[in-house]
């Protein structure tokens, strides 16, 4: 009893139905499946044009699943990693700009709790290592690390 290879839309739409994937993102993982008289390229366009790849919607999966946990950087990066257009992924980076602050000082409470500011000089280069290694910007950083909880 043997499987059924998969057409290559099957492919496709399976791997679309797990989460939003990019044009760029589908193409990698296709390639390797294309057989002789396939058009990976025509595939890929009448998906778009039917409206199952959509960098929009990628760009919006990508935030509700990062922002939490990650900065505008740090989600800017793997929204360019995905391939995505650079000016969706500069409005996205501006859009998530604006709650930066707010997302960082849960991320620094989740991981040290509601401790004082850092008593020695390594232990705020520690803090802060911690939260510029997930994308927040330095003066977002700065302003947690040290403790500003009213200077909005």
């Amino acid at each position: 009893m043997g499987f059924a290879r998969l057409s290559l839309k099957a492919r496709a739409l399976r791997l679309l139905a797990q989460r939003e994937h990019s044009r760029s993102e589908l193409q990698a993982k296709l390639e390797r499946h294309v057989q002789e008289g396939e058009d990976l390229g025509a595939l890929l366009d009448a998906l778009q044009a039917q409206g199952f790849i959509d960098a929009a919607r990628v760009a919006e999966s990508v935030v509700h699943r990062r922002a939490a946990r990650f900065g505008a950087q740090r989600v800017a990066q793997e929204l360019r990693r995905k391939g995505l257009d650079e000016d969706l992924v500069r409005a996205t980076a501006a859009q998530l700009a604006g709650t930066e602050l707010e997302r960082a000082r849960a991320v620094w409470r989740q991981r040290y709790g509601n401790a004082p500011a850092a008593a020695t000089p390594q232990e705020r280069a520690r803090q802060m290592r911690f939260l510029a290694a997930r994308g927040f910007a330095a003066d977002v950083v700065r302003r947690v690390v040290q403790g500003g909880e009213d200077d909005e």
